[in-house]
C-alpha cells in the first residue's frame, strides 16, 4: 500500500524530474542547432556583426541552462538518512 503522503509527493518529484530532463534537452537542443546555423552562416559569408543577435541568443541560452542547473542543484540536497533522522528522535 502505497503511503497517503509520501505516495503523491514521490509522483511529483518524478513528474518535476522529467520535465527538468526535458528542458535541458530543449536548451541543449535549440544550442546545438542556433550554434550550427551561426557557424553555416559565417561559412557562407555572413560577418559576426550580423549574426551577433543570435550569437548574442546562443549567450541567453548559456545563462538559461546555467541558472536551471543551479535551482536544480539548490534544490536537489539529499534528504536526512536514517541515522541522522534517529539522532533527532
Amino acid at each position: 500500500m502505497t503511503n497517503p503522503i509520501l505516495g503523491p509527493l514521490a509522483d511529483e518529484i518524478t513528474q518535476t524530474r522529467g520535465v527538468i530532463a526535458s528542458a535541458v534537452t530543449l536548451i541543449n537542443g535549440f544550442a546545438a542547432r542556433l550554434d550550427a546555423a551561426v557557424q553555416t552562416a559565417l561559412a557562407n559569408g555572413a560577418t559576426e556583426l550580423e549574426l551577433a543577435p543570435f550569437t548574442e541568443l546562443e549567450a541567453a541560452l548559456e545563462t538559461d541552462r546555467n541558472a536551471l542547473a543551479a535551482a536544480v542543484a539548490a534544490n536537489s540536497e539529499p534528504g536526512p538518512t536514517p541515522e541522522s533522522a534517529a539522532r533527532r528522535r
